[in-house]
């Protein structure tokens, strides 16, 4: 099934959390974010669609909203499809949708971890790649880093390489 006929399919069963569906090169749908637990297993269960796979959950920061961004793949159908849901910046949260993919757990960690995205009811809602008391997000635009953290100086000195210079 291509993705289109897979969002067409979505927006029937789902008419009012559809919110827009796009994209050319590679199509996508945006959910309401409420919803994401529901239609993502009802993709996961539908025998139509069987995603039986998250191959990725990322976030992105635009400077209007945090947007988290599901690709579903289908091994059984071999097809995929991708989500997104977007989220106010000044407090993203969303529902966890480990429940439903194992692998969302760590995906879902680094997006808190480097956007600030909380996932409701998470089961590790904790940093994975920063220390836990490292301030702010440094994905976010509007991250500002500390000149230092713990008296270690977090200012890194680029080298000036001149290219006639030989090396």
């Amino acid at each position: 099934m291509e993705a289109l006929q897979i969002y067409d399919r979505l927006k029937q069963r789902f008419p009012e959390k559809i919110l827009e569906t796009g994209g050319k090169l590679d199509p996508f749908a945006v959910i309401d974010p409420h919803a994401i637990v529901e239609i993502c297993r009802f993709l996961r269960d539908d025998p139509e669609t069987s995603f039986d796979c998250l191959s990725n959950e990322t976030g992105v920061d635009y400077k209007e909203h945090i947007e988290v961004v599901y690709h579903l793949f289908s091994y059984k159908h071999r097809h995929g499809c991708v989500l997104k849901i977007k989220l106010p910046r000044d407090n993203p949260a969303v529902a966890t949708v480990e429940g439903i993919w194992n692998a969302a757990n760590w995906m879902e960690r680094e997006i808190f971890d480097l956007l600030g995205v909380t996932f409701q009811g998470h089961s590790d809602m904790r940093r994975i790649l920063m220390p836990e008391d490292w301030p702010g997000h440094p994905l976010r635009k509007d991250f500002v880093e500390p000149q230092e953290y713990h008296g270690i100086s977090t200012v890194r000195e680029s080298p000036i390489i001149r290219l006639d210079q030989k090396h």
